[in-house]
């Protein structure tokens, strides 16, 4: 036996959709263990990783957290806990929304901007994370992903 059934010990399934499932689900943390080690260099966490990219593709128009929220990959993330850990680190600011009092406007600093470019230097390495697989089949690998959300 190789592949998933080895690197969690279960040799029978249910049937494929929860082989699927259950494979899906430990690639996923499987993943997120090596994002979370890249990210780990410059003291930010993966969700602050994913904020700090929201922000700089907005750039200079700041967003508000609920906008930031839509965009996050996890959407259980505490955006405002989140946005407030980034502005300890001075890589957000945020201001009163000047168009709604009761929102705040969040958009990344300098620093946030140069703690992605070191990361972005690295991006051969983020990829590496999956170079098991070819072009093509990371092109199929897309498609399928999106299939399953249909």
């Amino acid at each position: 036996m190789m592949g998933l059934e080895k690197d969690i010990n279960q040799y029978k399934f249910r049937n494929q959709q929860q082989k699927a499932i259950i494979n899906l689900l430990y690639t996923h943390n499987w993943v997120m263990e090596r994002i979370k080690k890249f990210v780990a260099e410059e003291n930010i966490t993966p969700q602050q990783y994913n904020m700090l990219r929201i922000l700089r593709g907005s750039y200079p128009t700041p967003l508000s957290t609920l906008q930031i929220r839509d965009r996050m990959l996890d959407k259980m993330s505490d955006t405002s806990r989140i946005v407030d850990r980034l502005i300890l680190k001075n890589l957000v600011k945020k201001t009163v929304s000047s168009a709604d009092k009761r929102l705040v406007d969040v958009v990344i600093t300098e620093q946030g901007q140069a703690v992605l470019q070191r990361l972005d230097e690295k991006n051969i390495e983020m990829d590496n994370v999956i170079n098991h697989l070819d072009e093509n089949e990371m092109t199929q690998l897309n498609v399928l992903l999106d299939k399953i959300r249909g």
